[in-house]
Order: C-alpha cells, then sequence, then structure tokens
C-alpha cells in the first residue's frame, strides 16, 4: 500500500481540527505534520501555545512530549543490546541486585500482604514489553498501585531521584509474575535507568551522546533552557467544565530546571522537527542523513509483536487496566511502541507508534512510506478521539 497526502486532504484535516478542537475550545493549540514519501509537511500552527499570555502556536514550540520518550529510550537500549553490552533475555537483577528477590502481589491489605513467588525472574524484554509485572500508580486501583501513587507526584512523575526510585520499587509486590500479563508502566523508567548503568552516562548525557546529537535533535532534552522558554508550550488539563485549566505554566514549570530524575518513560521536552527527524530514522531502517543510529534488523526487531502467542493487547492486558496510550483490540506490541496487526479504517498492518500524556501522537507507517506527528498540549489524553479521526481521514 503506497499513496501520497493530497493537498484537498490536507486542508480537510486542517480544517477538522481548527472547526472541531480550536474553535470549540477543547485543544489551546496544534502543530501537525507529516512525512510521506520523502517530504515534510508541517501545517500551519493553530490556536494558542499560551492562553493566558495570548502567544500563538509556532512551528518551533517546544512540548511536553510525556510518554513519547519511551521510543526514544527503548532505541537507547537498543544500541546497547547491539553492542553485546545487553541481551533481552538477561534477568533485571543482573543490572539492579536488589531486584534479585522480587515477589508477586497475591492478596492482602498495605503493610499485611501475602506475596507468592514468581514463576520467572524479569527480563530486560519483560520491561521493554510492559509484560514486566510493574506499574504506574494512576490507570489502574490495585492495593500495589495505591503504593505507587505514594511515591508519584500530581502529573504522574516520581518525587526522588532515579536511585530512589529504582530501591522503592524493589521493595513493592508486582502485580503478576512477569510474561503473563501486559501493563502499561514504570518499565521503561528502569530501562532508562539499566540504560545509564550499562553505559556509564546519566540517560540525559546518553541520549545527547548517542541520539540527538547525531540526529541534530538541539531541542529535546529532560529541561528548557532559559534562552528557550519563550517558545515552551503551556500545559493545561481537560476539567469537567470542559474549560483548559492551566497546569504547568511555561514560565514557572520544573521544566527549568534540571531534574533529579531522567524519566526515560516520560520526561521529555521536543518540537516537531527534532521528532520527525527520530521518526523518519525509524522509518528509513535505523538512518537519517547517512547517520545511522541503529541496525535495520533491530528496526525490525522493534516492531514486532512481542505478546505471547502473537496476541493482542485486548487479550493481553491486566484485568482492570483502564487506559494506555493506544486501544487494545488487534493492537501488539513491540520493543517500545504499539503495532497494528490487522489492515483496518485506521490503516494498514504494520504501522506502530506511541503517544503522550498531555495528549501528543506519532505513527510511523513502513508500507505507505509515511508518518504523522500530532502535538498538543491537553491532559489527560484520552480526552477526546482525536487519533482515531486523523487515521480515518488519512486513510480514507
Amino acid at each position: 500500500m503506497s499513496f501520497v497526502l493530497s493537498d484537498k486532504k490536507l486542508r480537510h484535516i486542517e480544517n477538522h481540527i481548527q472547526k472541531n478542537y480550536i474553535n470549540s475550545g477543547k485543544y489551546p493549540g496544534v502543530l501537525i505534520g507529516f512525512y510521506n514519501k520523502g517530504d515534510v509537511t508541517l501545517l500551519d500552527p493553530l490556536g494558542m501555545m499560551d492562553v493566558e499570555r495570548s502567544r500563538p502556536m509556532g512551528k518551533d514550540s517546544i512540548f511536553r512530549i510525556y510518554s513519547m520518550t519511551k521510543p526514544i529510550t527503548s532505541v537507547a537500549l537498543m544500541q546497547l543490546y547491539e553492542s553485546g553490552s545487553i541481551n533481552l533475555n538477561d534477568p533485571v537483577y543482573k543490572y539492579i541486585e536488589s531486584w534479585k528477590n522480587l515477589k508477586v502481589y497475591n492478596s492482602g491489605d498495605l503493610g499485611n500482604f501475602i506475596v507468592d513467588t514468581p514463576v520467572r525472574h524479569m527480563t530486560i524484554k519483560d520491561l521493554m514489553t510492559h509484560q514486566s509485572g510493574l506499574s504506574y500508580g494512576y490507570i489502574s486501583n490495585t492495593k500495589i498501585d495505591e503504593l505507587y501513587r505514594e511515591l508519584s507526584s500530581p502529573d504522574g512523575f516520581f518525587n526522588n531521584s532515579t536511585e530512589d526510585l529504582i530501591e522503592s520499587l524493589s521493595n513493592l509486590p508486582l502485580l503478576f509474575s512477569p510474561g503473563t500479563l501486559w501493563n502499561y508502566s514504570v518499565s521503561t523508567d528502569v530501562i532508562g535507568y539499566i540504560v545509564s548503568i550499562v553505559s556509564g552516562y546519566s540517560l540525559e548525557e546518553y541520549m545527547n551522546k548517542n541520539i540527538f546529537y547525531p540526529l541534530g535533535m538541539p531541542d529535546t532534552g529532560f529541561h528548557v533552557p532559559s534562552s528557550k522558554v519563550d517558545r515552551f508550550t503551556a500545559n493545561y488539563y481537560n476539567s469537567p467544565s470542559d474549560k483548559l485549566k492551566l497546569v504547568d505554566d511555561p514560565e514557572s514549570s520544573r521544566y527549568l530546571k534540571k531534574p533529579g530524575f531522567f524519566s526515560g518513560g516520560g520526561g521529555l521536552v521536543s518540537t516537531f522537527d527534532d521528532y520527525i527527524k527520530f521518526s523518519s530514522m525509524l522509518l528509513n531502517k535505523g538512518v537519517f542523513q547517512d547517520k545511522k543510529v541503529i541496525n535495520a534488523s533491530t528496526v525490525e526487531l522493534m516492531t514486532e509483536n512481542h505478546l505471547f502467542n502473537n496476541q493482542d493487547l485486548l487479550s493481553t492486558a491486566m484485568p482492570g487496566l483502564r487506559w494506555a496510550e493506544s486501544s487494545f483490540e488487534g493492537i501488539g506490541f513491540g520493543l517500545g511502541f504499539s503495532i497494528q496487526m490487522e489492515n483496518t479504517d485506521e490503516g494498514p498492518a504494520g504501522q506502530y507508534g506511541w503517544g503522550g500524556a498531555a495528549s501528543t501522537y506519532f505513527w510511523i507507517d513502513p508500507h505507505s512510506e509515511f508518518i504523522c506527528i500530532f502535538l498538543t498540549q491537553l491532559m489527560p489524553s484520552y480526552s477526546y478521539k482525536i487519533r482515531n479521526e486523523l487515521k480515518k481521514i488519512v486513510y480514507s
């Protein structure tokens, strides 16, 4: 399957977003663009990047990409896999000794848990595929999730250093035995920690050296320097009154300082120009403008469905899981991405991607040589069905 996104369809997409999401006040502002058969098209910025200060969205606006950090962290891990420094079947305790005796929750209340020994040890691959038994705390309502919420700040980030997080998790029971179910979790944060342990660099240093600098991604990082604050978007929450509630002011944001915790699961900010380079590298089998980041065979491995018996998320998700950055039916999971398993009205099988908590989203369609990157700043990401709508328009 191959197609070219026509000017008529581009205008349709722009008008759809303007009419249904900007004019109606659902999103403060949107920046959306595409890669199609080698050409990059960035639509005109829509709405505001900062409603309170009446600052219009710009082509170079900087966004909190939250869980769109995960594919980047996954690529970092796979670089170490290629070098022979890490094996996907390695037990996690090889790198985090305190995790050797993790237990699985059976029953009981806080402070009085009954636990079991897992069927097997957690592996690196379990972390990469979110089959680790870890959780997040805010998308399920188990006894274990209550403990995660105690570790977490209101926007889902953990309050202490990476080392403190790892140590805290070593004392919490797993939700299930590794490899038996799927649950969206802090697994990629643990991957980021392992990248730093194995490489000898902080996650920030490693990404700068091995991903951002080679790809030319100067605006992607774990904080926003003072020289770029005027390009930093405000972040909003979709309140019950359908009014945009400011939850992170760009001029007083915690992103203005380097964090103590480099979150491999959700800590990065980025721009359209930067993320289209990263995505293009994946589409082009690990190469961008003659810069090789990972091998073609590694990209192929990452974009295969790694769920047990090639099942979808609907079949493997932990009972009670309320949400993730993807639909579940007909969707598999690779090493850092969701994978569409069948042809539908939302595009062909084989496309992969992920989203972020502030409603950002990207997908890559290798069959059509196509990429879409959708950027906005509204939490939570399940507020509206824009992701599904965009795909249906693109492939109609």
